[in-house]
C-alpha cells in the first residue's frame, strides 16, 4: 500500500468516503459525522497539502488528514506553543477494516510529524465516543483533558472535544511514502 497527497480531484471519492464512515458510525450507535462535510473545506485542506489517501492497487483504502493548525478554542497557548502536529478525519475503508490500516495510519502521522520536526502529535475525537476514545488509549495516546463548552452550533456542548496526544518519533508503518515532508 502506498500513501500520497490527495489531489483536488480526490474531492468527489472523499466526501464519498466520509459518507460511508458515517453510515458505518449510525449503525454502531453514534452521532459522529452526520453533518455533510463541506465540500469547499476540504478542497482548502487539499489544496494546503494536509490531506492523504492510502491506495491498495486502485482502490482508496483509507485517509488522514495531518495539519500544523489546531482547532479554535481546543488547546491552551502553552500547548500551542509546542511544535505539534493535528489529525483529522482519519477514516478506514470497511472493505480494509480489521487490518489495523488505522494503527499504521497513526505511525505514520507520527513518523511525518517528527520528520516535520513536531514534539507533539495531537488529536481531538468526539467526546460521546467512547469505542474511538479507547481506540486512540490503545495506541499510544494520552487523555488531556475533555473541552465540553464552546465552538458548537446554537452554544450547544462540544462534539468533538476529547483531546488527546502523543509523542512524536520515528516509526515504522509499512506504506510505500509518496509524500514530501513539509
Amino acid at each position: 500500500m502506498r500513501i500520497h497527497c490527495a489531489h483536488p480531484d480526490d474531492v468527489a471519492t472523499l466526501l464519498t468516503f466520509r459518507e460511508e464512515a458515517a453510515a458505518w458510525l449510525t449503525r454502531l450507535g453514534t452521532d459522529q459525522w452526520q453533518r455533510p462535510y463541506p465540500a469547499d473545506r476540504l478542497l482548502a485542506a487539499i489544496e494546503a497539502g494536509t490531506v492523504f489517501m492510502v491506495a491498495d492497487g486502485n482502490v482508496t483504502a483509507a485517509t488522514i488528514t495531518l495539519t500544523a493548525d489546531a482547532e479554535d478554542g481546543l488547546w491552551t497557548e502553552k500547548e500551542l506553543s509546542e511544535p505539534s502536529r493535528f489529525i483529522n478525519k482519519l477514516t478506514v475503508a470497511r472493505s480494509h477494516a480489521g487490518q489495523n490500516l488505522g494503527g499504521r495510519l497513526l505511525d505514520w502521522a507520527r513518523d511525518r510529524a517528527y520528520r516535520d520536526g513536531a514534539m507533539w502529535l495531537r488529536l481531538d475525537a468526539w467526546t460521546s465516543n467512547d469505542a474511538l476514545q479507547r481506540y486512540y488509549l490503545q495506541h499510544g495516546f494520552t487523555h488531556v483533558r475533555t473541552v465540553r463548552a464552546g465552538g458548537a452550533v446554537n452554544g450547544g456542548p462540544r462534539v468533538s472535544g476529547w483531546l488527546a496526544q502523543r509523542l512524536t518519533s520515528p516509526a515504522d508503518h509499512g506504506f510505500d511514502d509518496m509524500t514530501e515532508a513539509a
